[in-house]
Formats: structure tokens, sequence, C-alpha cells
């Protein structure tokens, strides 16, 4: 196999419970009731030297659809909201990444730039920002919409959002605060820049009432496939969690979203892709097919349709299970996830019952069940062939799947030099290999000199 340059990043995706939709019912599974099993999962993350924590967020309460939503976990409800759980895992950690997913479409960019930008200063540069638009329909009636947000809507208000929240991030230069005893200048007026915005969707004076933070900005990350998903990443993000079944797949999405960057005078390397990627390991392969139809054999007919609902937009309640999926309908909530799910289903001529059985686990991402080596084979595979610059890592089950992957994979990753052995930096960015930005008045003083 061809060697590429550089490392694999990685990121832990923590679910509650696991990520399989029945891992709560798993004997083995913790109930995530207390600060004590993130701050676990976070210290053990760190210990293997992951580049973040990461944490999805929603703003609505999934029980809605009683068949089903009363028998999972993943309700949208949670002990913590990410940011504030953030806060307090900085505080019992000091080197890995903490990323926190916010919506642009039920959010005001000051107050978020202002909360991420504290994060940044709290963990001393370890901050992520997943930004996403809301697509769950229900959603928008928490926040005084009468219906749901079309995506044209979300995607253009995303749009002006990220411009708003980096313009707030550069409200001040890195070194405006001079705290001169002598002089008894405190602030260095020139070195302040009110942002002014004026835009469809926001008006937002500024300044940003906190200096310029540890990493110049939190790295941007962007969740989502879509068209207009893949170029608000290529414009604005840093890294791209994403999904993608096959190494086909995954190398067209890669080659296209690297190729965009182009067009916005960025380099392939100023943007890492990092999909989900569900694992299941084990010592040999019985033992990790075990695992996996452990968890299985706990799948409920009413979660799994509900997963459906969700995933393809669409009610399969009344249909039979063991039969095609019915032609789909446009959705309002993630077509790229809509489009993914129902092709796996043709790809694989799977039923309405095998279909949710097959993604259970993974929703849509990669799903991988073996031993250490044929875990690491495949992951080597995809980065060495430019499918991926890193993966989230999807643990099934919580806390035994994240300590499976740290003693059965990493060290067959660490064998053939694919992953570190030590932090590069101290910051997110610096364990990347994420430039810090320069100021937008040295980029604008750079744009004029150039001409």
């Amino acid at each position: 196999m061809a060697k590429r340059q550089g490392q694999i990043k990685l990121g832990a995706f923590h679910y509650i419970s696991g990520h399989h939709i029945a891992a709560w019912r798993h004997p083995g599974a913790s109930a995530d009731t207390s600060l004590a099993d993130y701050v676990n999962f976070a210290k053990t993350a760190e210990a293997a030297k992951f580049d973040a924590v990461f944490l999805a967020d929603s703003v609505d309460v999934r029980l809605l659809h009683p068949e089903g939503a009363a028998r999972k976990a993943h309700t949208g409800i949670t002990l913590f909201e990410p940011l504030t759980l953030l806060a307090a895992l900085a505080t019992a950690t000091s080197r890995i990444g903490l990323i926190a997913t916010a919506s642009t479409s039920f959010n005001e960019p000051f107050n978020l730039a202002r909360k991420f930008a504290s994060l940044d200063h709290i963990s001393g540069g370890r901050a992520g920002w997943n930004l996403v638009t809301t697509n769950d329909p229900e959603a928008a009636l928490n926040f005084n919409h009468m219906a749901p947000v079309p995506p044209a809507q979300r995607y253009a208000r995303a749009e002006e959002f990220v411009d708003v929240v980096r313009g707030l991030w550069d409200s001040f230069e890195d070194d405006a605060f001079l705290r001169d005893r002598d002089s008894g200048l405190y602030v260095d007026l020139a070195k302040l820049h009110v942002l002014d915005h004026q835009g469809p969707h926001f008006q937002v004076k500024g300044p940003l009432n906190s200096p310029r933070s540890p990493q110049g900005h939190p790295v941007v990350v962007q969740a989502g496939s879509s068209e207009p998903g893949r170029e608000l990443a290529a414009r604005t993000a840093e890294v791209i969690f994403t999904a993608q079944q096959t190494l086909a797949e995954a190398t067209r999405f890669y080659a296209d979203v690297k190729g965009r960057l182009a067009k916005y005078g960025r380099a392939p390397d100023e943007l890492k892709i990092m999909p989900g990627a569900f694992i299941v390991v084990g010592r040999s392969e019985a033992e990790a097919q075990d695992k996996f139809e452990a968890l299985q054999q706990l799948i409920q007919p009413e979660v799994g349709l509900e997963l459906l609902r969700v995933m393809l937009g669409v009610d399969l309640r009344g249909y039979d299970l063991d039969q095609p999926i019915p032609p789909l309908t446009d959705t309002l909530g993630s077509k790229s996830r809509q489009t993914l799910v129902a092709e796996l289903a043709r790809r694989e001529g799977l039923s309405i019952r095998q279909l949710y059985q097959r993604i259970a686990g993974a929703r849509g991402h990669w799903q991988l069940v073996g031993t250490g080596a044929q875990i690491a084979d495949e992951l080597e595979e995809r980065f060495v062939h430019y499918g991926a610059d890193g993966f989230n890592l999807m643990s099934p089950l919580l806390p035994q799947g994240l300590t499976d992957f740290v003693e059965l994979v990493l060290p067959e990753l660490r064998r053939r030099g694919l992953f570190r052995t030590e932090y590069e930096g101290r910051t997110l960015r610096e364990n990347l290999g994420l430039a810090r930005p320069a100021h937008r008045s040295a980029r604008a003083g750079a744009s004029v000199a150039a001409e």
C-alpha cells in the first residue's frame, strides 16, 4: 500500500450510552447520568492522544412520535448544554480539543461568537465550533417560527452567520490590550475594529466584548454533505464531519470539496475531512461479531421505524417490514442523509427491516466490525487513497467501545506510523496541523500590498 505523508486525525464523538440506537439497553452501557461520565470519556480520549472530543446537540425533544420515541435514549434530552459541558471538561483536561455543535438556524452570531471565544480562553486554545443548520422540522417551533425553515433559507442564513462570527472574533488585534501600568494605557484603540455588519439576516455592529482568543479563531467544523453544505465548507470550514459508505464515495467527496478550495484562496491542507466511523472491534472476528450482534438483538421495531422516519423523512408504519422501502418524496430534513440511506438500501437490496438494522449503529456513517488489524487496514486504505484526513470515532457502546478502540486499534495504527504517540502542540489548531489565522486587518493589508 502506497504511503501517504502525515498521520490520521481522530475525534472521539460522544453520544449517550453509545452510538448504537439500542446501546442504552445493553448491561454494559453507561447511563451518562453525571459529569463524571463525560470527564472519564474526555480523559480516556486525551490519554490516547485523540485530537478532540466532539459533542452533538439538538434543540428539540424527539418524543412527539410516541410509538418509537419512548423506547430510545437518543431523544435530544441530555443533562448538559454542550458549551457549558465543554467548559467543565476544559478544567479536567489539558491538551485535547473540545468541539461543540451549535446551529446557525436558531442562534444569534454575537452570542455564539462570545461563547466560543470564552471557551477558547478557558481551555487555552482548544475550542472548536461544529457549524450546522438545523433540519429538525419541529425545532423551528421552539424559536418563534410557525413552520419548518426551508433548506435554502437555512443555508443563506448560515453563510452570513459564519461571516459575522468570524468578523466578531477579529474585533481586536492580538496585541490590542497593552495593560501598560507605567503609561496608564490599557487598550490601544487603533487595534480595535468595529464590524458594523448590515446584511439580509443580521445587523451586528460589534465589537465583540472579548479579546482575540488563543487560537485567533476557534476551529470551525462543518457538518454536512449537501451541495450548499460543501460550498459553505470549502469557503469557511477547517474540518468537515461527513458520512460516506464506500471508498469510491469517500474519494469523490474528498476530491470534490478539496477541489473547491482554490477559488477561495485556500490550500488543500487548510481543510481536514474527518468522516464518522462506527467501529466494533474485538480480539477476534468472532468476538467483534458477537459484540455487534448483542447490540443488534436489542433493536425494537418501533425504534427502527422511528430511526427511518428521521433519516428518510417518511413514516413507514403500516408498510410490510420485509419489503423494500417505497419511493421517497422530498424532505425538509437532511437531503444528503436521505439520499445516502436510500442508496444504501437500493445498493444492498435491503428491506425496511434490514435497512433499520443496517443503520441502527452508524445512522448512515461508515460501519466497521473486525479485529484491530482489520480495522486499521480499513482506516489506512481510506486515508492513503485520499478518502479522509482522519475520522470521528462513533463508539457503539460507552465506555467500552472507546476503550476497545484505544487498546486494540491504536497500537496497530501507531505500529504503522499512522497515529501520534504525543501531541504536537497545546492548541487544537496545532494538533490538527491548521495554521493560526492572521487578523483580518493583516490579511487586508496583504491584499492591498499584493495589488
